[in-house]
């Protein structure tokens, strides 16, 4: 099923097995994190090396192995495991990853290099989001990855797999250590979150719905917006999501998460000089009145309950994100 509308950007994908082919070298794997749709791992395969983009939870390990297996593909073939950023529903499963991929190197931004190698801290952040069970619940026991097989990528480098190219490009607005990856041969970017979020079940005839994800603490509209730009302005064919999938044509969709980008930027500053006592509150209502309103114009026909109860966990963040941001602002020298 392809996951966009307009003009046909490559063949109809082969499903195989646990995988979606996309036939241009590239599989999408379902995460299966929290529930179906919500978290992909990409693979590229070329001349039997393997880059895959974003690892989820530790529990998703196995899936990525027998993703392999049914591509005729062992342990040794992975080259590459790439992190959009350290977030754990994007990172969570890289120490589990690199220690079944022996010949594999992780590429991750620089800011978030350490993370990776000492990733107590980071656990602790997302214990206290979560609280300690449910963190252990949904991620298991971060392992610590090896500093020498850790790459911090510097921006443009380059990184060779099999016959193609694959480019780090740093990206921040969602996190200042977010990078993206563009891989020249099918002229495709692995986004992870730096252009936002497309739930499956907000599709309509075919159109994927794009929206930013202003989670906190390092959330920026400015360079979000000029993250999407720089990607845009290499023309990919094809956006590949963390959450959820390939959408095209890339133009189109990046147009409804640029105007999403600007309400969520509006609906803060609409608050910025407001008593400080409710106004997380208020953001959530004018964040979920602009989401809904949103979706009936993309034509999604979802009943509104539903709706919300999808939007949950992202309004929730946002909000965070979007009062952490206004926050700052206020205490920066005028």
């Amino acid at each position: 099923m392809e996951l966009g509308g307009g003009v046909p950007q490559a063949p109809e994908p082969l499903l195989i097995t646990e995988l979606t082919d996309y036939r241009n070298g590239i599989y999408t794997l379902d995460a299966e994190y929290i529930r179906p749709l919500v978290a992909a791992i990409h693979l590229v395969v070329d001349q039997g090396r393997v880059a895959i983009v974003d690892t989820a939870s530790n529990h998703a390990l196995g899936r990525t192995q027998n993703a392999l297996a049914a591509l005729g593909l062992g342990p040794e073939a992975v080259d590459y495991v790439v992190l959009t950023h350290v977030h754990l529903d994007h990172a969570g499963g890289a120490g589990a990853m690199m220690a079944a991929f022996p010949e594999a190197r992780l590429v991750v931004h620089p800011r978030g290099a350490r993370h990776m190698a000492e990733p107590a801290k980071l656990f602790a952040a997302v214990e206290e989001v979560y609280g300690a069970e449910r963190a252990r619940s949904l991620y298991g026991e971060l392992v610590p990855v090896p500093a020498a097989r850790i790459l911090a990528a510097e921006d443009r480098q380059t990184l060779p797999l099999g016959g193609r190219v694959l480019e780090v490009l740093h990206t921040p607005g969602h996190a200042k250590h977010h990078l993206c990856l563009f891989d020249h041969a099918s002229r495709s970017a692995f986004t992870g979150d730096a252009l936002g979020i497309s739930y499956r079940e907000f599709d309509a005839e075919g159109r994927p719905f794009l929206f930013p994800t202003t989670s906190p603490s390092q959330f920026d509209p400015d360079d979000m917006r000029a993250s999407a730009d720089r990607v845009l302005s290499l023309a990919p064919d094809a956006l590949y999501l963390t959450h959820f999938g390939r959408v095209v044509p890339a133009e189109a969709v990046v147009a409804r998460f640029r105007r999403l980008l600007a309400g969520h930027r509006d609906a803060a500053c609409a608050e910025e000089n407001t008593p400080a006592e409710g106004r997380e509150s208020r953001i959530r209502t004018r964040l979920a009145g602009l989401m809904l309103e949103e979706v009936r114009a993309h034509g999604c026909g979802l009943p509104e309950p539903e709706v919300l109860d999808l939007l949950r966990l992202d309004l929730d963040l946002n909000t965070q994100g979007l009062a952490h941001w206004i926050g700052q602002r206020a205490a920066a020298p005028r």
